[in-house]
């Protein structure tokens, strides 16, 4: 049973691989913020559309390796709707997840991002996981600076 989810969430994370949603560059975004990972050489650029306090549209631009590039493109589709509180409460709680600081996991609460809670058995693994979501904290923040994972 075990070997068929982590085969099922090895699927998901390869198809968003190959088929990353919402990435391409929004001309008319409110925010934009770029995101660098040295030790594996990811690079994103997330585009965000903001409506008050409610993120409306999310899209991104760049390169990095599979885990990097199905973690923006399924926090992409999963913030679309939220409020930045929302969306903070998501990123604190993926946090946890990818990192092990939390060994009471509630999958139900991150919905389709538990396929990425495997990356906290490979810390080395966790930058790439988490990239995208650092940047989004900054993106809600509305901060203007470049965000490394260094």
């Amino acid at each position: 049973m075990f070997d068929d989810l982590r085969d099922l969430y090895q699927e998901v994370i390869f198809d968003h691989n190959r088929n990353p949603r919402n990435f391409h560059v929004m001309q008319d975004a409110d925010r934009k913020v770029e995101g660098f990972n040295p030790l594996c050489g990811d690079r994103l650029t997330l585009f965000l559309k903001m409506d008050g306090d409610k993120i409306t549209d999310a899209s991104f631009q760049g390169s990095g390796c599979a885990i990097s590039t199905a973690s923006v493109s399924l926090m992409t589709e999963i913030i679309k709707g939220k409020t930045e509180a929302e969306a903070e409460d998501l990123f604190s709680k993926f946090h946890e997840m990818t990192t092990g600081k939390s060994k009471e996991i509630n999958l139900e609460a991150i919905g389709k991002l538990a396929v990425l809670a495997g990356v906290r058995e490979y810390p080395a693994r966790v930058k790439c996981a988490t990239l995208a979501w650092h940047t989004l904290d900054a993106a809600i923040k509305n901060e203007q600076d470049s965000i490394s994972t260094e």
